[in-house]
C-alpha cells in the first residue's frame, strides 16, 4: 500500500510521539481484543463511540482503518454516537491537512469518501447512531472515545466488548487562535495511539 506523500509524513510524526505507560495499559485491552481475534480468526470490528459522532469517533474510525491497513491486519472500522449530528466541519479541515483527500455528498449531514491512499477503497462516514445500519450489527467491540457517550450509554447492544479508550475534546477550542492546533493535536494523538495498538499485533 502506498499512502499519500503527506499523510505518510504525518505518520511518521505519529510513531514518534511517547506514549505513556498509563495510556499504555489503556490500549492493552483493545490490542487484547484484537489480538483475540486475529487468533480466532475471526473479523474485526470495532465502532468508535462519542456522543455526538462528529468529532473524536471520526477521528478514531479513519485512524484506526488507517493503521490497520498500514501494519497489513483486515479490520472493519466503525463509528457512531448517542445523537446524530455531522462530521465536524472543523474536523474535516484537520484530516484534509493531514493529507487525506475528502469528497463530500450531501449538506444536512454530509457523507464523506475520505481516501488515504490509491490502492484502497475510502472509507465513508457521517454522523450517525451507534446502531445505524450501517455498522456492523453484532460481534464487535464498542470502543467509548468519550466520558459523556461511556457514563450515559450503559448498554450496547450488540457489543461483545467495551473498551473506554477517552480523548479530550477538541470542541473546547472553537473559534479560538487555537482551534487548528487543537483539532491537529488530537488527531496526531488518535493516530499515534492506534499505529502502537495495530504494531503489537502478531498476525498469523
Amino acid at each position: 500500500m502506498s499512502l499519500y506523500p503527506p499523510l505518510q509524513a504525518y505518520i511518521e510524526r505519529a510513531q514518534a510521539l511517547p506514549i505513556g505507560e498509563e495510556r499504555k495499559r489503556i490500549l492493552q485491552v483493545l490490542i487484547d481484543y484484537v489480538q483475540q481475534k486475529i487468533d480466532q480468526g475471526q473479523d474485526i470490528n470495532l465502532n468508535f463511540i462519542c456522543t455526538h459522532n462528529s468529532r473524536r469517533s471520526q477521528f478514531s474510525q479513519l485512524w484506526g482503518k488507517v493503521a490497520a491497513t498500514y501494519h497489513g491486519i483486515d479490520m472493519n472500522s466503525f463509528s457512531g454516537g448517542v445523537e446524530v449530528t455531522a462530521f465536524n466541519e472543523r474536523a474535516v479541515a484537520s484530516i484534509r491537512r493531514f493529507g487525506f483527500k475528502v469528497t463530500k455528498k450531501g449538506e444536512a449531514n454530509p457523507t464523506y469518501f475520505v481516501f488515504f491512499s490509491d490502492d484502497e477503497d475510502p472509507i465513508v462516514t457521517f454522523s450517525k447512531v451507534f446502531d445505524d445500519a450501517a455498522n456492523a450489527p453484532t460481534a464487535f467491540a464498542a470502543v467509548m472515545t468519550c466520558s459523556h457517550a461511556d457514563e450515559n450509554c450503559p448498554f450496547i447492544p450488540g457489543a461483545e466488548a467495551r473498551i473506554p479508550v477517552r480523548y479530550e475534546d477538541p470542541k473546547a477550542y472553537d473559534d479560538t487562535e487555537l482551534e487548528e492546533e487543537k483539532y491537529d493535536e488530537r488527531s496526531l494523538q488518535i493516530a499515534s495511539e492506534m499505529l502502537y495498538v495495530f504494531s503489537r499485533i502478531k498476525k498469523k
